[in-house]
């Protein structure tokens, strides 16, 4: 289970405040008026049909809506919690991948200044390392978030960027699968993060966090860079970068245990470093 949807209450809230929409939400005819409003909206903002040819045949999707209304308190402590998300299976799949990514890490961590052991703990804990990213249309997802009236606004924003992610050739709607709340890609990005932060460390032109390892890797150093990542400063609570960790989700149980993690790999792997007497 990826540990965003756990507390994906406090994830939402956390997004930036997004700027007033035209398209009426709920509109007298259905889905279908609030589409071809948003559509007109989307190519008033420069989208090509390439980005908009997305919304083509969008239907609302009841189970999302079920799940948005049914988002409860999460009540877990940091011990029980933590104690469970940073198991040893995951703790050896994240050496491995530290291991077998080293040289990745190395340039992600001089060029963002995020310490390879933080961006992997990361990547463990919301899909287990690119294993489990969900299986949700994430445009039909957030097309009907913003249809819906409860949060159309913030929807509406994240609607459009999706599109703007179809739009600039990174990926292509079949391609852009992830949970109900419409965050995907491997280290679970919504998509006006993905828009802003996501880039192209490949270099093969697109910004893939579905199936390219280095854009993952340097997109997420990316994302706590854009929220004040402090280079060679440390992150555990109280410390200058725990904040930036705070960015990537509110809820302080998850901050601490992505620090904690992200504690442990690195010490796991100064010891695995050290020479043997």
């Amino acid at each position: 289970m990826r540990l965003a949807k756990l507390l994906s209450a406090v994830v939402l809230t956390s997004v930036l405040s997004a700027p007033a929409f035209a398209a009426t939400c709920n509109p007298p005819g259905g889905m279908d008026a609030f589409l071809a409003e948003f559509k007109k909206e989307a190519a008033g903002k420069g989208i090509s049909r390439k980005g908009i040819s997305a919304l083509d045949g969008i239907t609302v999707d009841p189970a999302v809506l079920a799940a948005d209304k049914r988002q409860g308190v999460f009540k877990q402590s940091f011990e029980e919690f933590s104690g469970r998300m940073i198991s040893r299976d995951r703790m050896t799949k994240g050496m491995r991948n530290m291991n077998a990514h080293a040289a990745t890490l190395k340039k992600v961590e001089q060029q963002f200044g995020v310490p390879g052991a933080v961006v992997v703990a990361l990547w463990g804990l919301e899909t287990d390392y690119g294993t489990n990213l969900g299986k949700k249309e994430v445009i039909r997802s957030v097309a009907t978030l913003a249809f819906d009236c409860r949060r159309t606004e913030m929807f509406q924003n994240q609607l459009m960027d999706a599109l703007r992610i179809v739009d600039r050739g990174d990926l292509t709607p079949a391609e852009m699968r992830g949970d109900w709340a419409g965050d995907f890609g491997q280290t679970q990005f919504l998509p006006s993060s993905y828009y802003k932060f996501a880039v192209d460390f490949d270099g093969d032109g697109r910004r893939d966090l579905v199936h390219s390892v280095p854009d993952v890797l340097a997109s997420t150093a990316n994302y706590l860079k854009g929220h004040g990542w402090q280079r060679g400063q440390r992150w555990n609570e109280g410390d200058p970068n725990f904040e930036a960790i705070r960015g990537w989700n509110k809820a302080l149980v998850y901050a601490k245990t992505i620090a904690a993690f992200a504690e442990r790999l690195e010490g796991a792997g100064a010891r695995a470093e050290e020479p043997r007497r």
